[in-house]
């Protein structure tokens, strides 16, 4: 049933999507209904499922990941996004629930900062909250970042790098 012309090709075409980084299911099924019926897509996903190609869980874990690894953001931005890729609202939920936005905050925090070191203090404080707010962080989590980051600014607090050697 599975070897009809069309269901190769949709599965030919899933593959190639699938090749540059993984998706969710949904991502595969709004992609292959552009050119394929329905039934035939459904078969696909589900095929997709049963080889292990296709699964939310492993692709909203993969997500986090890597957001929380490069390009830090809130755990409420980065459950948006999941839910905007087609994962379910409480896996994307249980996927967040780990995260550590004052940890997160920091970071991103810290890797902007460097490129505003000459700017004066206005400025300063301005684009790292414009910065860390467009980052899906909270108003509180935000202004205690800012402040940790002025406190080290100013030689008052420990480095980054001097915190990791004691843990």
């Amino acid at each position: 049933m599975n070897d009809t012309e069309p269901h190769q090709r949709a599965t030919a075409a899933a593959l190639r999507f699938l090749s540059h980084r993984p998706r969710s299911k949904e991502e595969v099924r709004t992609r292959l209904r552009r050119s394929f019926p329905a039934d035939v897509v459904d078969r696909v996903i589900d095929d997709l499922t049963e080889r292990s190609l296709v699964d939310d869980s492993s692709f909203a874990k993969l997500w986090r990941d890597s957001r929380d690894s490069f390009n830090p953001r809130s755990a409420t931005a980065i459950k948006r996004e999941l839910i905007s890729k087609g994962v379910a609202g409480d896996l994307a939920q249980r996927t967040v629930d780990d995260l550590d936005d004052m940890d997160s905050a920091y970071r991103a925090g810290l890797k902007h900062a460097r490129r505003l070191e000459r700017a004066d203090l206005s400025t300063y404080r301005r684009r790292l909250w414009g910065y860390l707010q467009r980052r899906g962080f909270s108003s509180s989590v935000t202004r205690q970042t800012i402040a940790r980051l002025l406190d080290e600014r100013r030689g008052g607090g420990r480095s980054a790098s001097c915190e990791d050697e004691d843990h």
